[in-house]
């Protein structure tokens, strides 16, 4: 049996090495890892929307009214989703990652 093993090809390793559990495990950790750095991304983000609206004079052309409220939080919350799924977002998910997994550690 240790003979048919060593006899695959190296796409087939990879294939049966992704289908264990420890590196499925593995897999689904960092995913839900990843997901979690995008989704703090995002909260931080729609903070930072929010306080910028919050800077702007209220008074103007349209009145202030509880549905122009609730529509912008919505258009904030979003546009701080949509920027932060585009690609690597703002980079800050990808340095929460980095600093999560040590990825960013020297080696020495």
């Amino acid at each position: 049996m240790a003979n048919i093993s060593t006899n695959l090809s190296p796409e087939l390793k990879a294939t049966a090495a992704t289908t264990t559990g420890q590196s499925t495990d593995a897999a689904a950790k960092e995913k839900k890892l990843k997901k979690a750095c995008a989704d703090f991304e995002s909260m931080l983000v729609y903070q930072l929307l929010k306080t910028m609206r919050q800077t702007v004079p209220k008074d103007g052309f349209l009145k202030s009214s509880q549905g122009r409220q609730t529509y912008e939080m919505m258009l904030d919350q979003k546009l701080a989703t949509e920027l932060s799924n585009k690609g690597e977002g703002l980079g800050l998910q990808t340095m929460i990652y980095k600093q999560l997994t040590g990825a960013n550690l020297k080696k020495d």
